[in-house]
């Protein structure tokens, strides 16, 4: 099953296994699902009781890893039982006018347009192309004229001064096409996700439909771990968790220090160990290689060992010149494709599609499902669907 339930003691729930989630038995509503990626804002508006019925993403492993997670979900959700949508595969903006979705044809529209020419991890380029798909969305938002819309992108789409004109010429269209908004920051940490990923969610509900609500967070006190989500999986090197990254772990010869030594460049690479008792750091869609998350298997195994990194850190920062690089231990290794996508908290036992660097991508680019059927609760509460 999708759900990927298991008898494993250490098992938590409430990260990728959805069986907390409530069942319904027909649609709550229906959405249109643009820059769908691999279905993570699909697959958490549908727990929440949504269905969609039209769907595009460009790339086409990506789309083929969402079709297979969506018949799975129909088999087990009786409100997706009878399940069919239209799915366009390659660029939106090529898809005729008489093939997009028309007015009236779904109550949302989702989606988290291309957000390189935004995020702080590209080259935050004005002029970037891609940009111009946050307005492409709003064009789809017009033609449909749904009763609520919900667009994700990156942090520094949210915040950055740069990007003032676009936040609010998103807002102004908005209104313009007679939708009330809210614009908020949300760290997926805080809505049961063991990732500190922050996210921008522009929520727009269309004026006497309701209020624009915000999302309500469930686990800001006590966000669940690293270690949490492995232990969903069965261990390293097992069927289940076994796409492994290959990428040889090698120390920086001139390391970049900070205070913690989750931080800082220790090995060469952007791949940084992880503090298995906190959230993730983000996962990054350029996973694949030697910017995959390092994880010590040492003391995944056995918390109560001495950690390695944790003692090759403290001697850095106590010396002027490190002699020689020590050798590193054989239990420090990278992420799965598998454990990636439990830190994202997509559900256990999903196929993924295309080679492994598209599989990393494609959980790097998502959207945490957790953290979007929180933005759906907040748009049934909205419409008053709860």
């Amino acid at each position: 099953m999708i759900s990927g339930s298991t008898s494993d003691p250490q098992h938590v729930s409430n990260m990728s296994d959805y069986s907390d989630v409530p069942v319904h038995a027909k649609p709550v509503g229906t959405f249109v699902s643009l820059y769908a990626g691999a279905g993570g804002m699909d697959i958490g508006f549908s727990l929440a009781g949504f269905a969609p019925v039209w769907v595009s993403e460009l790339d086409s492993a990506a789309l083929s890893t969402h079709d297979a997670a969506f018949k799975q979900l129909a088999s087990e959700r009786p409100h997706l039982n009878n399940l069919e949508y239209e799915s366009h595969v390659g660029d939106i903006l090529a898809v005729p006018a008489a093939d997009l979705p028309t007015k009236g044809s779904a109550d949302l529209v989702i989606g988290g347009p291309p957000c390189q020419g935004f995020s702080v991890a590209g080259k935050m380029d004005p002029h970037d192309e891609r940009s111009k798909h946050v307005f492409h969305f709003m064009d789809i938002v017009e033609r449909v004229q749904p009763k609520a819309f919900v667009l994700e992108n990156v942090k520094a789409l949210y915040q950055n001064r740069r990007w003032s004109a676009i936040r609010d010429g998103l807002r102004n269209r908005a209104e313009q096409l007679g939708y009330d908004t809210i614009l908020t920051l949300a760290n997926a940490s805080h809505f049961g996700v063991p990732q500190a990923r922050e996210r921008m969610f522009l929520i727009g509900i269309k004026k006497g439909e309701g209020v624009p609500a915000p999302l309500v967070a469930t686990t800001a006190s006590t966000p669940p771990t690293v270690r949490q989500a492995l232990s969903q999986l069965p261990s390293y090197g097992e069927v289940g968790n076994d796409s492994k990254c290959t990428a040889k772990i090698t120390l920086a010869k001139a390391p970049v220090l900070r205070r913690s030594q989750y931080a800082g460049m220790l090995f060469n690479g952007a791949g940084r160990p992880l503090n298995l008792d906190a959230p993730s750091i983000t996962l990054a869609a350029s996973m694949g290689g030697n910017k995959t998350p390092i994880v010590d298997q040492a003391i995944l195994t056995n918390p109560e060992r001495d950690s390695w990194v944790t003692d090759y850190h403290a001697n850095l920062w106590t010396r002027e010149e490190l002699q020689a690089l020590p050798a590193i231990p054989s239990s420090l290794r990278r992420l799965t494709v598998e454990e990636a996508a439990a830190i994202q908290t997509f559900p256990l036992g999903m196929h993924w599609s295309g080679p492994q660097s598209a599989r990393f991508r494609q959980i790097g680019n998502a959207v945490p499902p957790r953290l979007a059927m929180a933005a759906a609760e907040s748009v049934k509460k909205s419409l008053g669907l709860d």
